[in-house]
């Protein structure tokens, strides 16, 4: 049986080690779907609470936290995880994402 378009994202966004960053549209990619970066971002925010699944990792293409009120506070617990993880976050959600770029491949995740 095929997976559905969350579970192939999840599978992907499981795969990325700790230290290390992807943004939507590269998760969107590894996963053949191009194009659909928000698609992702919306697959994360329908993981459940206290998930194994390492959503923290995900930023946008800019090397930021997407900030909005939507979020419900979980850009305020992305910018905790990451710190833990030694990556740094400043104030407005800005990171290094060229230093610390997954450059993996999720291989068949379908």
């Amino acid at each position: 049986m095929a997976l559905s378009f969350d579970q192939r994202v999840w599978r992907a966004v499981a795969l990325i080690p700790e230290g290390r960053l992807a943004t939507y549209g590269q998760i969107a990619e590894q996963i053949g779907a191009y194009g659909c970066a928000r698609q992702v971002g919306w697959a994360l925010r329908r993981l459940p609470l206290g998930t194994a699944v390492p959503w923290h990792r995900v930023v946008n293409a800019q090397g930021r936290i997407s900030l909005s009120p939507s979020r419900e506070g979980s850009d305020w617990m992305q910018r905790e995880l990451l710190l833990a993880e030694g990556i740094p976050v400043d104030a407005v959600g800005r990171l290094p994402l060229a230093l610390h770029r997954w450059q993996g491949d999720c291989g068949d995740v379908s």
